[in-house]
């Protein structure tokens, strides 16, 4: 067993070293502790009478989260603001340093959660780390860079809009994390409304997890009559929704600025998996 006292150069706490040295186990197949710590860049230091390990790699990364910075919000409130390729190229530095490579580095540590979750999400942070460039092919809008930037779990990238996933999202008026639909499809809502009103095992635990916590609130368009007048209160605000995800706001941003993040997040996707596996369900369904 490692003792709890392990430290390294970086200060990662014992629960996220725990968590990276179980994915090397998962990975390399190996039941070995030892190797696992090898694996994951770990090395003991000789001539101490406590056990100390010194870092030297994790996740093929120098270092761990961190933290995001007033920096990455500067970067990407001045690049929407100046709205120019030429400004970007020259501050790409810049977006990598503040905005990619933390969200990397976020990923690597949710990526053991993310799997005992669902194995099948992907967690290659280039598929799953927001573009800083927009999409203005059917907008109003034609500015070319976003202000805000997020990383999406979910297991099918070319349905994106339409099939359930996790989401963190950094943005000029503060964060958001949660799980649910962008915007789903008609097929799978009316889907939904039938187990729902069934009383489907699925929903009735998914009901029984959003109830017993204070964390996330149910959101996405609702239809402005309720043809379910008849339903228990708590009931027709799953029913009434055009779109559904739960979701969690912070207007301030000591969470993201905190290396403690990956763990409000871990927590806060655990007590959604049945949400998560639910409209899971309601997919293979539809």
């Amino acid at each position: 067993m490692l003792d709890k006292r392990i430290w390294k150069t970086y200060c990662i706490n014992w629960e996220r070293l725990h968590n990276f040295i179980i994915s090397r186990i998962h990975r390399t197949g190996s039941a070995d502790m030892q190797q696992a710590v090898v694996s994951a860049g770990l090395q003991q230091t000789a001539g101490t009478e406590d056990i100390q390990w010194t870092y030297s790699r994790i996740g093929g990364l120098e270092m761990g989260f961190e933290g995001f910075s007033k920096e990455a919000l500067k970067f990407l409130f001045e690049n929407r603001m100046n709205n120019s390729k030429e400004w970007y190229e020259e501050h790409k530095p810049e977006y990598r340093k503040y905005v990619y490579e933390p969200f990397a580095e976020l990923v690597k540590e949710l990526e053991p959660a993310i799997k005992e979750i669902d194995e099948s999400i992907i967690t290659v942070p280039s598929k799953i780390i927001s573009r800083v460039r927009r999409d203005t092919r059917f907008t109003k809008d034609k500015s070319l860079y976003r202000d805000n930037a997020w990383i999406v779990f979910l297991r099918d990238k070319t349905r994106m809009s339409a099939t359930p996933c996790f989401w963190f999202e950094l943005g000029q008026n503060g964060i958001s994390y949660g799980v649910g639909y962008y915007s789903a499809q008609s097929a799978s809502m009316a889907r939904m409304r039938e187990m729902i009103l069934g009383r489907h095992p699925s929903f009735m635990a998914a009901l029984k997890a959003y109830e017993s916590q204070n964390e996330f609130v149910i959101g996405g368009e609702s239809y402005k009559k309720c043809k379910y007048p008849d339903q228990p209160e708590n009931i027709k605000q799953w029913l009434i929704r055009k779109n559904i995800y739960f979701e969690n706001v912070h207007r301030d941003y000591r969470p993201a600025f905190s290396r403690e993040l990956p763990e409000v997040l871990i927590n806060g996707f655990r007590k959604l998996k049945p949400m998560y596996d639910f409209m899971l369900l309601v997919e293979s369904s539809a």
